[in-house]
């Protein structure tokens, strides 16, 4: 089934109708502490290496989410620009979560699928946060995840 693609105004009005809903915010915890939606916690898709290199998968990504996440909630993910919150949505879709959407242009700004430039969340003028605290930041919430055996 193809992932929902939300625009930030939408993605912003179906929290605010659903204030179970959560947002998950899938980039770097860098990008995450300069700036996020308002009351979106962060799970990080991939890693990438401080000195240039090609990103890799961040292995505890599903874990993680579902160890904070249940499998029927409905879930925005939002990246930057799209990409990596596509690929995420995908990922938890195929894990067996029901209710899952991409923000279209992500926190910053990207194109559609016919390349049109889309705002955004930032651009659209919606709410951001700088809070990186417990239940929010990707280290508090990976502590939820036992390691396994």
């Amino acid at each position: 089934m193809a992932i929902e693609q939300l625009t930030p105004t939408e993605a912003y009005d179906a929290l605010n109708e659903d204030p179970t809903g959560v947002f998950l915010d899938v980039r770097t915890e860098a990008e995450f502490q300069a700036g996020h939606p308002a009351g979106a916690i962060n799970v990080p898709v991939v890693f990438f290496p401080p000195v240039g290199g090609r990103p890799t998968p961040n292995p505890h990504f599903l874990a993680v989410v579902e160890a904070n996440i249940a499998k029927d909630a409905n879930v925005i993910v939002g990246c930057q620009a799209g990409v990596r919150s596509q690929h995420a949505a995908e990922l938890m879709q195929r894990a067996g979560y029901t209710n899952v959407a991409n923000l279209l242009g992500g926190f910053g700004g990207g194109q559609d699928r016919m390349g049109r430039m889309v705002p955004g969340w930032q651009a659209a003028g919606l709410p951001v946060s700088m809070d990186n605290g417990d239940g929010v930041r990707y280290t508090s919430l990976s502590e939820k995840v036992r390691p396994r055996k």
